[in-house]
């Protein structure tokens, strides 16, 4: 059995990315749209970014721990925190980034990847992670315990077609930025 070791260094920088994520959270454009009001934030964005520069691991720890901290009660989540936001439908998209973070890094991991189109088509995987859970979970949360009937179109439309191109604009965004960073994270940290 390996024993995993983390530097100083890679703890430091999960919590700059927890903080990250978590201000991330309060950069976003509210869109009102019924039943349930969605968000569209800067959280995916460090999400993605964590996973390409703390791998796997890290990455999606950085976000797991964002989520206990938000699960325990600091309102650090778009629309506030506590554990009730479990039962809130939009949770699943905060699940999904703990997810991409992870596929993303271990993609990253994986391929160690040089040019723009990796990065971005890692950044993709991410972004079909995150939707696939968030739409997922959107859809049984409503249904079977908010008791609020939503279809799969509402599904598609509003937690899909209303945010996927902003989505879209921040896996470019990160791709350029992680492409970027790794370069000057590298001669910083070797």
């Amino acid at each position: 059995m390996k024993k995993t070791t983390w530097k100083v260094q890679d703890l430091t920088l999960c919590a700059l990315f927890t903080a990250l994520t978590a201000i991330g959270a309060f950069i976003q454009i509210n869109i009102p749209v019924e039943p349930i009001p969605m968000h569209f934030t800067l959280q995916f964005f460090f999400a993605l970014l964590a996973g390409f520069l703390l791998g796997g691991k890290l990455g999606s720890l950085s976000i797991g721990i964002y989520l206990m901290i938000g699960l325990c009660g600091v309102p650090i989540f778009a629309s506030g925190g506590g554990p009730s936001y479990l039962l809130k439908p939009t949770f699943g998209f905060l699940l999904g980034f703990f997810l991409a973070a992870g596929v993303v890094g271990m993609l990253t991991d994986r391929f160690a990847p040089k040019r723009f189109l990796t990065y971005f088509f890692i950044s993709m995987a991410g972004l079909f992670v995150m939707y696939l859970s968030g739409n997922l979970y959107f859809y049984f949360v409503s249904n079977y315990i908010a008791h609020i009937t939503v279809s799969w179109k509402i599904v598609l439309i509003n937690c899909f077609l209303l945010t996927v191109a902003g989505d879209f604009v921040l896996c470019v965004l990160s791709a350029i930025a992680a492409q970027r960073l790794t370069i000057i994270m590298r001669k910083i940290l070797h």
